[in-house]
């Protein structure tokens, strides 16, 4: 049986069993094992939890009923390995015309604050939800990517040449990334069409497409005073606190009152596209677009307008502490002057701003005539350019609307993201006329990176429907030549850069 368009109902069908029977005892053992990211786990190959979660992914993807299914592990020395999977076309006037499909099975740290009943290694399933570290950040990712292609294959609807690409290091910042795709350039080929599973959505209503990510500057800010802690009663009104001094030289950053940051480099020029687009978004979400955090009661948000809110998220820098060190534990802190106060920033840059200008800036301003002279030291680990969506094929629009009516029976969202995701950037560069799919599961309350996340799983479903339907609708465009003007991977070296989602 051969047709061109997928049937709704059927391919539904198919996915939920899937994903029941199949996809969500999958992911139920994925999470229980703690292959953190390299980052947050530097004896990961002694310790060999990665090696488990591919093997996983491996031996499920090797299984599957997809002719011509090719799935190997790659791993070049003293890299993290990346899981490489390729399907054949199965439609005859596709040609060499690819569809890259992208996600990552690293996983963030466990993060405090659980519920008693919930852990990040623990996998509960509660109703719709799959509560558990990364199994929507971004486990799901393989397992949507080769589902959806079953569908269609199901159904007899033909398709172009499909490659994924399953990394280990994203939440690290995707720095071996580049050298896979430099070593596997040939083996790639050259996609028309990039879809990638690892983003968020304002609600679990309909589809939500990603049209930027901000970028990300950070390291870990240190300010020396003494050369041991002596006692404060002694010191304190003679030697300047370097808690203090510290506070002052983020002051030189952001204003402490407002939470603007000061310095003018560090924002762009907001395309009035994506004004509008935020607009929407506000319209559409409502208070969820803060009320989906766990406010504290009292709490307010950092506006009133929603649509500012939406804007500061996704086009405006921000920075946030996200760690301390040289402060001990209030059961153990004595009356002492500490020598020094450290601090991991993370600073989130606007989408089309350079990341390595944003770091060079940022050492500029922290490092520049240190207050009372102190010893300060700014230890840069990421320093990552955004992502911008090129402008949206026609072709692309109509079928991502399709998609979503299909799946959801609402229309499809197009909002941008705080976070990063460095493939995209490195993507956007090695393949300048390839049209973007990003979305994901991210959804309210579902607190990826933090405690108690967990995945939705209707919502997990009904984006691998909409995958479907894209890939469907891609090769429809590529046989009408809709889909011309993908050259072949850029020569020389890929710039990746550093950041996570």
């Amino acid at each position: 049986m051969h047709t061109t368009r997928l049937d709704p109902a059927a391919a539904s069908t198919f996915i939920d069993t899937k994903w029941d029977q199949d996809i969500v005892p999958q992911l139920v053992d994925y999470i229980r094992i703690p292959n953190k990211s390299p980052m947050f786990d530097q004896d990961w190959q002694a310790n060999g939890h990665m090696d488990a979660a591919v093997r996983l992914m491996q031996g499920w993807a090797q299984a599957q009923d997809i002719p011509g299914l090719q799935v190997e592990v790659v791993q070049l020395e003293g890299r993290t390995p990346l899981i490489y999977a390729e399907v054949p076309a199965s439609g005859a006037d596709a040609g060499d015309d690819t569809v890259l499909l992208y996600g990552h099975l690293d996983k963030q740290p466990e993060m405090t604050g659980w519920d008693d009943d919930l852990g990040p290694w623990k996998p509960v399933l509660r109703g719709d939800r799959l509560y558990g570290r990364g199994g929507a950040d971004d486990g799901y990712a393989i397992y949507g990517s080769l589902a959806a292609i079953q569908a269609l294959q199901r159904q007899g609807v033909p398709h172009a040449r499909c490659v994924l690409l399953i990394e280990a290091c994203e939440e690290s910042g995707s720095y071996d990334l580049p050298a896979y795709v430099d070593h596997l350039a040939a083996r790639i080929g050259k996609p028309s069409l990039v879809v990638c599973l690892d983003s968020g959505c304002g609600n679990y209503e309909q589809l939500w497409c990603t049209t930027s990510l901000r970028g990300l500057a950070g390291g870990n800010l240190t300010v020396r005073v003494l050369g041991e802690g002596v006692h404060s009663g002694d010191a304190s009104g003679i030697v300047p606190s370097s808690f203090r001094l510290l506070r002052q030289l983020l002051s030189r950053l952001e204003d402490e009152a407002s939470g603007k940051i000061k310095v003018d480099g560090l924002y762009v020029e907001i395309p009035a596209e994506r004004m509008a687009q935020a607009g929407k978004v506000a319209g559409v979400m409502g208070d969820e677009v803060f009320s989906k955090f766990p406010f504290l009661d009292g709490m307010t948000p950092m506006s009133d307008d929603l649509t500012e809110l939406v804007l500061n998220r996704t086009w405006r820098p921000a920075l946030s502490v996200t760690g301390v060190d040289g402060i001990p534990p209030l059961a153990s802190a004595g009356n002492v002057l500490r020598p020094h106060t450290s601090v991991k920033l993370s600073l989130r840059l606007p989408p089309t701003l350079d990341g390595k200008h944003a770091g060079e800036l940022l050492k500029s301003v922290l490092l520049a005539d240190p207050p009372s002279g102190a010893t300060v030291e700014l230890q840069l680990e990421k320093a990552s350019t955004g992502w911008n969506a090129p402008a949206q094929s026609p072709w692309l629009t109509a079928a991502i609307e399709s998609a979503s009516q299909a799946a959801f029976g609402k229309p499809a969202m197009y909002m941008g993201e705080g976070g990063t995701i460095p493939f995209m950037g490195m993507l956007g560069e090695k393949f300048p006329g390839a049209q973007f799919m990003i979305t994901g599961v991210l959804g309210p309350h579902s607190n990826a990176h933090g405690p108690n996340e967990f995945l939705h799983i209707p919502m997990g479903k009904r984006v691998t429907h909409c995958v479907a339907q894209v890939i469907a609708a891609h090769y429809q465009a590529s046989i009408r030549g809709e889909t011309a003007g993908t050259g072949a991977v850029a020569g020389g070296q890929a710039h990746g850069g550093h950041g996570c989602c």
